[in-house]
């Protein structure tokens, strides 16, 4: 009698058929990985572009040091702040913004995913060249114009030489043709030139 009271107590927990419970877990395991393949089946993966280069400039100073009224009724494109018309959003500060137009959400709106193109030996080679090129047009156009600014330079030394020699043949001329000569004081007052070509008072 004790023994069977004993059995009775101890025996009181549930027991859980651990074969039936993990059978079920299989066939459920089975239906969602049969559900993931009919979706992928009907809807095919899609297929993004590779991330590129912008090739437009971002307008960050466009509205700096402008006041703008701001309705209720006013669209989202007209209210303060930078608007991306892809995102449809408005973003507060020209760093956040910057950070939404380089973000995951804007470019996958794009149809662009994060990923980059490996670059070639090739590209990498081309891209090396046509850098040399641009450091050498460069070059160029600065040579060019360091070499217009010393002919500059020196045409106006010359003018400048040539107008001290004009200078010095006109001196030299006026010298030989005696303009120093003694004019009449008698005929300098008739003329009107009292006291011409010298500083003597007149007697």
């Amino acid at each position: 009698m004790a023994g069977i009271y004993e059995k009775s107590v101890t025996d009181f927990r549930r027991k859980w058929d651990k074969d039936e419970y993990e059978k079920i877990a299989k066939e459920k395991l089975e239906a969602e990985q049969m559900a993931l393949l009919e979706k992928e089946l009907k809807e095919p993966p899609v297929k993004r572009e590779l991330l590129q280069p912008r090739e437009y400039k971002v307008d960050l100073d466009s509205k700096l040091g402008k006041s703008q009224v701001i309705t209720k009724t006013t669209p989202a494109s007209q209210q303060g702040g930078y608007y991306c018309n892809v995102c449809d959003c408005v973003v507060k500060d020209s760093i956040n913004f910057l950070d939404h137009i380089n973000g995951k959400k804007h470019q996958r709106n794009l149809g662009m995913s994060m990923k980059i193109e490996r670059s070639s030996l090739d590209q990498v080679k081309k891209r090396f060249e046509m850098n040399v090129k641009k450091q050498e047009e460069k070059k160029k156009e600065y040579d060019f114009e360091e070499r217009m600014k010393e002919l500059k330079e020196e045409e106006e030394k010359q003018k400048a030489y040539r107008k001290e020699k004009r200078k010095e043949r006109k001196r030299k001329a006026d010298d030989s043709t005696g303009l120093n000569i003694n004019v009449d004081p008698d005929m300098a007052s008739v003329m009107g030139f009292s006291g011409f070509g010298t500083t003597k008072p007149p007697t």
